[in-house]
């Protein structure tokens, strides 16, 4: 480390439940590195920052929740049907509606700090504005398979598989320019106009201000992603498959019979009728579980046989070590992780990117895809295909070898140094 440049990082994170991770497992990279590196975060990941070595910082005028409790949820999507609401609710709690609390907090955050470059998550749109107004690079970090309309790729959202010939080539056209009309629509005249106070000009188009970025960074392995012409300042860098820090300590359960891991979200979702479905599909089959319910639930909602151990928490990786299948709503952390360990999955997508990264793992064969309501027989039946025909569980072992090269291979914490590297040369 001797000789290496050390750089000041600061991070603007927003609690994305299974974006967190990810995100300050990049940020104890760099602290491991020697960087200075303090984050902007809510309440609710307090202790995560902490656990990465990095100084905390609040948001105050930016939404800040205590904790990931339902009642605390900005978001609150499981209580939205209606697909134009769904996508009101995003604009006004998550992309435009706090963009002004997080230019403010990051414009009195970069004025103390000085970075080199700030790291923002995806969702923070303010911070992005405030870092260009300061003049500071920033890096957008991305936890999941690549969210915006690339050429070559299904429009995100809707579980849909790449485009087969000109019908399918049309349909991506067409929902992409329905999509683009309503953010450009509803969304992009608030942000022209916040961006306008501030002295920068207007964007054509709303996701144009993530193409300001230095870098958009994926973090995922290209191998999962499916294949797309993303804009010059994307790239893969792999996934991070650091577990939370708040997981607790956890031992295999005794017996011979196949494990399985069942992990439906570390955020509310409305999740708990799944998850009894899946216990009462587990006490019917030959196998011991271990279902994690996260930090927004408490185990006791589950009634499980004895044959499942029911938990806040408990390690993925080292559980995945001895698992024979996952049982998961199709987060892209669980996932990946899954897929790093050669495990297959039983996906049953709850809603956000859930559906897009279902539809990766079933497109290369490494699981299978059924509804969220499917009843226990159902979720029984799929689970037993799953474990009986070897094929999935060589498919997830296929695909995983590229998962682990990726995550090994140390990408990320070099894009975030050359980006700092290039602020520091640019100064005089």
């Amino acid at each position: 480390m001797s000789n290496t440049p050390t750089y000041r990082f600061l991070a603007a994170l927003v609690d994305g439940g299974g974006t967190v991770p990810p995100e300050l497992g990049a940020v104890r990279r760099l602290v491991e590195r020697g960087h200075d590196v303090a984050v902007l975060a809510e309440d609710s990941t307090a202790s995560e920052v902490h656990a990465s070595g990095a100084r905390l910082l609040r948001w105050s005028k930016a939404p800040n929740r205590p904790d990931r409790r339902p009642e605390n949820d900005p978001y609150r999507d499981w209580e939205v049907d209606n697909p134009l609401q769904l996508f009101e609710r995003l604009i006004e709690t998550q992309f435009v509606g706090p963009a002004r609390g997080y230019v403010t907090d990051l414009t009195e955050a970069i004025a103390e700090r000085r970075p080199d470059l700030v790291l923002c998550s995806q969702f923070a749109f303010g911070a992005m504005i405030a870092a260009e107004a300061a003049g500071i690079p920033f890096v957008v970090l991305m936890p999941n398979a690549y969210l915006l309309p690339a050429e070559g790729a299904p429009p995100f959202g809707l579980g849909l598989q790449p485009a087969r010939g000109p019908l399918g080539r049309l349909r991506d056209r067409a929902i992409n320019g329905l999509t683009q009309r309503q953010w450009d629509g509803k969304a992009l005249p608030r942000l022209n106009a916040l961006r306008a106070e501030l002295g920068l000009a207007s964007l054509e188009h709303f996701w144009d201000q993530v193409h300001h970025a230095h870098a958009e960074l994926v973090l995922t392995s290209a191998a999962f992603d499916f294949p797309a012409r993303l804009p010059a300042t994307a790239r893969y860098v792999g996934p991070v498959l650091d577990d939370p820090s708040w997981t607790e300590p956890w031992a295999p359960p005794p017996g011979a019979d196949p494990l399985v891991l069942v992990g439906l979200s570390s955020t509310y979702q409305d999740q708990v009728d799944c998850l009894q479905r899946i216990a009462d599909a587990l006490g019917t089959l030959p196998v011991r579980a271990v279902v994690t319910t996260g930090p927004a639930l408490d185990p006791s909602v589950v009634q499980a046989p004895p044959t499942v151990s029911v938990v806040a928490s408990a390690p993925h990786a080292r559980v995945l070590e001895h698992a024979a299948a996952t049982i998961t709503h199709g987060g892209h952390g669980t996932v990946i992780k899954s897929l790093a360990a050669g495990v297959p999955m039983l996906i049953l997508p709850h809603g956000r990117d859930q559906a897009d990264n279902a539809a990766r793992v079933t497109a290369r064969g490494a699981g299978i895809t059924i509804r969220r309501t499917a009843d226990s027989g159902r979720i029984a039946a799929a689970l037993r295909t799953l474990l009986d025909d070897a094929t999935y569980r060589r498919r997830a072992r296929q695909l995983g070898a590229a998962v682990r090269r990726d995550a090994e291979s140390a990408r990320l914490v070099r894009e975030l140094e050359r980006a700092a590297a290039a602020e520091r040369s640019r100064i005089p």
